[in-house]
């Protein structure tokens, strides 16, 4: 089958995880796989590495979708590669490549759906999604939820299937561990959040966590691994509220095993996630997790089984869930089961299976 995988998004993340190794998943399996990215993005430097991956690079803006020549441009691709469904990842993309899919005729366009986000009620959707779209792939039912939210006419609920990330363990086991955290000199805490610097991740509220933890004197250190657009704005705000002692940001790590094998316990501070690979992982390295009782959360913490769930933004009930992870046997327990929880519900092997039949099949 001649497939497309459409994202143009520069940097990495989550859905460019997902569309990176589904494209080299099914370029194995031996379909002609097609990438349609960005110039110099991320995806593109590790899709070199696949040859047997074509690689097509686009630029686009949020307004592209009003330029005849790309539009035309993109029909005329899709047309002379003879793209059998095309997989695209986001609204901005959403908007010229469905449209230019249908123009060239192909079967299946499938808007691959990341965020647990409402999709907006607007004329323009409407239109994409009554005329170009055929089906919805949610990665978490927390996603599925939120498609039809504003508009529950907006697109076919029976077309919108749920298939969750894949996750290898093994690969995330072999990866080679080296020492990220500093080891501290006494017996605090060490809480790690590993993310984006982006208001969806919610840092801040980090910061204002530790300036609580201190007043109770609760020892701790809180280690947020990430870049993002934020970063200035929360030094400065870290530096303004005097934690800078106890808060530490390291940057980008290529080794987010090693993060979570470093730390005591992972807090996820996000206001929304469609699927929180990172909650996975951490499982994955045992850590018990502390994170809000929104979105897909709850699809990957089992709440006071591997972790906690609480209000948005509570700063007391996390609290009082930190309180109770000072107990070493219980951090460990914890980490055991969603570990356990993890392996039994994300295999690999089963949802690349669930994957292929969708695709290949439908």
């Amino acid at each position: 089958m001649r497939i497309g995988f459409f994202n143009s998004i520069e940097t990495w993340g989550g859905g460019e995880k997902w569309h990176f190794e589904s494209a080299v998943h099914f370029a194995k399996l031996g379909h002609d796989v097609y990438f349609f990215g960005s110039k110099n993005s991320k995806l593109e430097t590790k899709l070199l590495e696949f040859p047997a991956i074509t690689y097509i690079e686009v630029h686009l803006t949020n307004l592209s979708f009003l330029n005849p020549v790309k539009r035309c441009y993109l029909t005329s691709t899709f047309e002379k590669l003879q793209i059998e469904v095309v997989l695209i990842n986001n609204p901005r993309d959403l908007k010229i490549a469905a449209y230019a899919a249908h123009s060239a005729g192909v079967p299946r366009i499938i808007y691959r759906r990341g965020s647990a986000i409402p999709i907006k009620n607007t004329f323009l959707n409407q239109r994409i999604f009554g005329n170009y779209i055929t089906d919805v792939l949610a990665n978490s039912y927390a996603t599925r939820e939120t498609i039809l939210a504003n508009n529950p006419q907006l697109f076919p609920k029976e077309k919108i299937r749920v298939i969750y990330n894949p996750i290898d363990f093994q690969k995330f086991d072999q990866l080679v561990y080296k020492k990220i955290v500093p080891d501290c000199k006494d017996d605090s805490l060490i809480i790690g959040n590993l993310a984006r610097l982006a208001p969806q991740k919610n840092q801040k509220f980090l910061i204002d966590l530790s300036v609580e933890l201190t007043r109770l004197q609760i020892k701790h250190q809180i280690y947020i691994t990430g870049k993002g657009e934020l970063e200035s704005e929360l030094k400065t705000y870290n530096i303004e509220k005097g934690t800078d002692k106890n808060v530490h940001f390291l940057g980008f790590t290529d080794s987010p095993r090693s993060f979570l094998v470093d730390i005591d316990i992972f807090i996820l501070s996000s206001l929304w996630e469609g699927f929180g690979y990172v909650l996975a992982e951490a499982s994955l390295a045992e850590k018990p997790i502390i994170a809000f009782n929104n979105s897909s959360n709850p699809e990957l913490v089992k709440d006071n089984i591997s972790g906690f769930l609480t209000e948005v933004n509570s700063i007391p009930q996390i609290v009082e869930k930190i309180k109770k992870l000072q107990d070493i046997k219980l951090r460990k327990e914890m980490g055991t089961a969603g570990r356990k929880f993890i392996l039994k519900s994300f295999d690999k092997n089963i949802i690349y299976k669930n994957l292929e039949d969708y695709i290949l099949n439908n």
